[in-house]
Order: structure tokens, then C-alpha cells, then sequence
């Protein structure tokens, strides 16, 4: 702070009335009153001054703020319509924090604003603008704005029945809870003597190619739980499938896989972090729908031990390389993508790669639709219920529950379905103007 002090007693002591104007008071009467005129004017002037400078003197005074304390067969099918309407904000399920910047300065997502759709975010002073141009966000109290809610039969022979909108909404299935993020819930009744109620939604919008981005701060876990989170084409396999997110039981290594009509390989083990499971050949109807799937080396990629670390942000990027799929863990989210001007080059090899020069990926894969389901048991999460040797799995969850099949299990043991839901902060689909 500089205070003008010098100038401040100069007006002070410039306003008081001088030796000359004393003896003007000992005049007649008539030069008293002009005197005092004259004194009353200069007076004003001086005030209307020494309150300019003193504004002046002031405007450098700053108030310190105080600072903030700072090899498994996949079965993913195709996808159907129904409509849906933003749910109301009550929550069944714990609140998850709010994503928070981290100690490492790497920027995180925060997700309890709206969505903003159409049109791309004005990039940060910071940040390079990206080619990919924002297409659509869902986020916040509208997250469900503009996806519809399946209400067919499992495809994946899951012991779940999947509800609509207002069905989810009345069993608080679906929410967006107090921090502003998605929930996506399965019944959690005691006993059931079939299948549990669960969530399946579609977006609206479609498209081929794409930077599909999506922020989840807690995913579905624990036996006869089977999440995901994908992408999806009409006519399937012919439009194409790429699951981004999924696993079964007690995994902890996220698994991206892609499935596809005859003509699709998998080119090449380079280029990318994880390890392939299965085979190259990515042709759903000629690899008993198995595809060709990546599982991640990253031990926190899915399930729990996603789920203890606040979870993190995937990327799925199609483009005219091929497709490839990046996960980054809370810690460790790049600031492009929170300041949504993405730069896929910049982010290192990712967890997965199919490489156009194995499978095009603009002849594979068209019109896709982005999908979050949970279901349970089903072919995959049953097909292994007595399995070990996966990540994560180094028990059976027939020895753990003591249950001698999926099916049972779930069927009578609802308290066993706290951890499974979703619970996402957003999803950005980007494209570029090419």
C-alpha cells in the first residue's frame, strides 16, 4: 500500500484559514462576509481534492483473501430407445465429494455445474485450443437430459430386469446427489425371487468418430456385479461396439475390448500399455462374441480399487488412426481435459490401440450411441463365479460368499448390492470439424 501522505497534510493544512485570512476577519463587516464566502468556497475545493486523493491514495490498498485449503469373454450387445426427463435431486446412495484439484497442481473435473450443450468451451488462457470442438455434455442437474432408458430383456442373460425412467426414478434408482453427479443404482432389496431392477441408458446422440470423454467417481462392484460403460452402432455387430469400461465380480483391471463384423484385427501388440486377452481376430460372430479385448496393467482401473481413489476420468478416441481407450486416475487428469480442450497426443500411449492399419475404423464402426448398464450375473459374471487367477480375483467368489452359484447369490442377498451403482460427474462427446 502507498499512501500519498505528503499530498494528504498539504490539502489538510492548505484548507485551514492562513495568517492573511485572520486579519480580513478584523475588517468591516462587509469584508468578514466576503472573507468568509471566500474561505467557505475554497474550503469545498480543497474537500472535493482531498477526497479525489484520498480515493487515489486508497485504490492501491489490497485485502488478502485467505487461500483455499488446498481371459474373459465379453457379451455386450446392441441398444433401443424410450424417453427421459432430468430425475429429482434426492439420493439413496452417499454422497462422493465433489472432484477436488489435487496436491500435484494436475487439474481434476468438477462436476456440480450443468451441462452445457453444443458449440465448444472458450479455452482457458492456459490452454492451447484443441481440434476436437465439444458436441454434447451431460452433466450436473441435467445429466439425464437426452438419454433413453432400455427397457428389453438382457441381451447378456443377466439377472436384472431393466426399468424406465419413471420406474427408476419412484424405486431411487436413478439421482443426482448433492455434489451434482449421475447416480445409477441396482435394487438393493433383501430378497428377490427373480431378478433385481436395474438402469440401462442410451444417449440420444450419435455419432462416428468421436473423443468420447467420461468422469465417474465411483463404478459398480463386488460378485455378480458386470458394469460398463461403451459405445455402440446399429445392427450389431455390422455398426461396431467398443466397451471402454468394463469387468465382473472383484476385478480391478479395467478391460476395453472391441467387437466387430468379419475383417477387424487386432494389428500388432505395440503402441499401448495393456495386455491382450483372447485373440486378434475382433469378429464378434466368428470368436463366439469374445472380440478382441486389452486389459489394463493399472491396478485401480476398475471396481474397488477404482472406487478407493475417487475414481478418475476414461477417453475413448475414433478417429481415422483407430480407436484407442486412455484411463487417468484422479491424481493424474490432465488439464486439457478439464479445461475441455483436449490433447489426445499429449496424454502418452494409451491402455488400448486398434490400429486402423488392422481394422478402419470408418468401415467398422459407424453411428454409435455411448451406453451405461449394470447388470448382474449374466454370462460373463457367472461364467467365471468360481474363477481365479484375474486381477483382483484372487478369490472365487464362490469361496467368498460361500454361494454355490451367481444366480443364488444375488437373489437373496440384497445388502451385497451397496456398491452397485454409478456414480459419474460427466460425459463429453467432442468431434472434429473435418
Amino acid at each position: 500500500m502507498y499512501l500519498r501522505i505528503p499530498l494528504i497534510l498539504f490539502l489538510v493544512a492548505t484548507a485551514a484559514p492562513g495568517p492573511s485570512d485572520a486579519s480580513m476577519l478584523a475588517r468591516s463587516s462587509e469584508s468578514i462576509v466576503r472573507s468568509a464566502h471566500r474561505l467557505h468556497t475554497r474550503a469545498i475545493k480543497h474537500s472535493a481534492g482531498l477526497a479525489r486523493d484520498l480515493r487515489i491514495a486508497f485504490s492501491g490498498v489490497r485485502l488478502e483473501q485467505p487461500s483455499a485449503a488446498g481371459n474373459a469373454k465379453v457379451y455386450c450387445v446392441s441398444s433401443p430407445n424410450g424417453g427421459l426427463n432430468a430425475p429429482p435431486a434426492s439420493n439413496p446412495r452417499p454422497t462422493s465429494p465433489a472432484p477436488s484439484q489435487p496436491a500435484n497442481g494436475t487439474a481434476a473435473a468438477s462436476a456440480a455445474t450443468p451441462s452445457a450443450t453444443g458449440g465448444s468451451a472458450a479455452p482457458s488462457a492456459s490452454l492451447p485450443a484443441s481440434a476436437w470442438k465439444l458436441l454434447q455434455a451431460y452433466q450436473g442437474n441435467t445429466f439425464f437430459n437426452g438419454w433413453d432408458f432400455f427397457t428389453g430383456s438382457d441381451p447378456t442373460n443377466g439377472q436384472v430386469t431393466y426399468v424406465d425412467q419413471g420406474t427408476a426414478q419412484a424405486a431411487g434408482l436413478v439421482n443426482i446427489n448433492a455434489a451434482g453427479h449421475a447416480v445409477m443404482s441396482v435394487e438393493t432389496t433383501p430378497t428377490v425371487s427373480a431378478t433385481r431392477q436395474s438402469v440401462r441408458i442410451t444417449t440420444q446422440q450419435t455419432y462416428t468418430g468421436a473423443l468420447l470423454i467420461m468422469d465417474s467417481v465411483h463404478m459398480p462392484t463386488g460378485c455378480g456385479t458386470w458394469p460398463a460403460f461403451w459405445s455402440n452402432g446399429p445392427n450389431w455387430p455390422a455398426g461396431g461396439e467398443i466397451d471402454i469400461v468394463e469387468g465382473v465380480n472383484d476385478y480391478t483391471n479395467n478391460q476395453a475390448t472391441i467387437h466387430t463384423n468379419a475383417g477387424c484385427n487386432l494389428s500388432g501388440t505395440s503402441g499401448f500399455t495393456g495386455t491382450v486377452v483372447g485373440g486378434t481376430n475382433c469378429a464378434a460372430l466368428q470368436t463366439g462374441n469374445q472380440g478382441c479385448g486389452v486389459r489394463s496393467q493399472q491396478t485401480n482401473s476398475f471396481g474397488a480399487a477404482f472406487n478407493s481413489i475417487g475414481g478418475g476420468v476414461y477417453a475413448m478416441q475414433w478417429d481415422t488412426d483407430g480407436v484407442s481407450v486412455w484411463f487417468f486416475p484422479r491424481s493424474n487428469i490432465p488439464a486439457d481435459i478439464t479445461g475441455s480442450q483436449p490433447q489426445p497426443s499429449n496424454w502418452g500411449e494409451p491402455q488400448a490401440l486398434w490400429p486402423a492399419s488392422g481394422c478402419n475404423p470408418f468401415t467398422f464402426f459407424n453411428s454409435h450411441s455411448a451406453i451405461f448398464d449394470t447388470t448382474l450375473c449374466g454370462d460373463w459374471a457367472s461364467g467365471v463365479w468360481s474363477a481365479t487367477g484375474v486381477p483382483g480375483q484372487d478369490q472365487s467368489c464362490a469361496q467368498r460368499t460361500g454361494v454355490s452359484t451367481c444366480e443364488e447369490f444375488i437373489r437373496n442377498n440384497g445388502s451385497a448390492m451397496a456398491e452397485a451403482y454409478w456414480e459419474v460427474s460427466y460425459v463429453k462427446i467432442f468431434q472434429t470439424s473435418s
